[in-house]
């Protein structure tokens, strides 16, 4: 398990941290303004950063341009500005689920399909949250705490100690339980309890139990082993769709059934099954995906590489 430590924030005053301040300032000055200034201060915020990250800002328009390839340039011009700003807005919800008013952000996100986490739970194995990262995810957990009984996540531990303490503090207020990635026994124990475990498995994986899954068309190395823990663990696996509405109307989370046929004797069918279901959801709101990933990178034999 994953504690915060009780050294003083105020230890990390080294230069190499002073980059971090200025960003933990940046979300306490925004966590109190209201939604609709958010977003307005989001979007130029995300178009600034994408403008200075030249890197980061290609590896968005190679992603769209792969997974969209029939989209007319000037279109994908616009969708790669849409999602910078999302980015953006981003910063902001992440203010606003760490610094901000837990009960404001319950009241801006409608969640549908509670009946789907309330049944699953009533069997006492446990649920299996699976998500995609979506530009607004942080604003998930304090949604979902009230929900579950327990509710648990894995987390990658920052480079930046005093980022990685903010991070812990601030998830903690409404995460029972924090664990490292690899902790599969940790994972099944929660899951044994009857816990709700938040689960992301989208992005680029290439240790064991990883293969090249579907996506967009194209093949993406993922980790299949959301199938093996279901098999081990007899939990309920819900996937989880969350989206920033238009217009400052907040945000909705949509917790689905379960896959029918779930797991099977084929790991990477599974998985497939699963990400397709990302990535319908995707394509009803393409600006909101984490694009700034290199999820294709590190491709079978045989598959060219779109960042090179």
């Amino acid at each position: 398990m994953l504690k915060r430590t009780s050294t003083s924030l105020l230890n990390y005053w080294q230069p190499r941290y002073w980059h971090v301040w200025v960003f933990y300032a940046w979300l306490r000055a925004v966590a109190p303004l209201p939604l609709r200034c958010k977003i307005a201060l989001g979007k130029p915020t995300g178009r600034f950063l994408c403008a200075l990250f030249r890197r980061k800002r290609r590896t968005i328009r190679r992603n769209l341009e792969a997974c969209f390839p029939h989209l007319p340039a000037n279109e994908l011009k616009r969708l790669c500005t849409r999602h910078h700003e999302s980015i953006g807005i981003g910063l902001t919800e992440l203010a606003s689920a760490w610094f901000g008013s837990q009960e404001t952000v319950r009241q801006t996100v409608r969640i549908e399909g509670q009946e789907h986490l309330d049944a699953a739970l009533s069997k006492g194995k446990g649920a299996l949250l699976f998500c995609g990262h979506y530009t607004a995810l942080e604003l998930i957990h304090p949604v979902l705490k009230p929900l579950c009984p327990k509710l648990t996540a894995m987390y990658r531990p920052m480079d930046n100690e005093l980022m990685d303490q903010i991070i812990l503090r601030a998830r903690l207020q409404y995460i029972d339980e924090l664990f490292p990635k690899q902790s599969v026994k940790v994972l099944l124990k929660n899951l044994a309890g009857n816990a709700v475990v938040f689960y992301l498995a989208d992005q680029n994986y290439r240790g064991k139990f990883s293969a090249p899954v579907p996506f967009f068309g194209l093949p993406a190395m993922t980790s299949t082993a959301v199938s093996r823990i279901l098999k081990m663990s007899d939990a309920t696996l819900l996937p989880l769709y969350f989206a920033r509405l238009q217009h400052s109307a907040g945000y909705v989370a949509t917790i689905g059934p379960p896959f029918a046929g779930l797991p099977s004797d084929d790991p990477v069918a599974d998985t497939a099954i699963i990400l397709q279901g990302v990535e319908n959801h995707i394509r009803t709101y393409p600006e909101q995906y984490a694009w700034i990933h290199r999820r294709f990178k590190g491709g079978p034999a045989g598959y060219p590489d779109i960042y090179a």
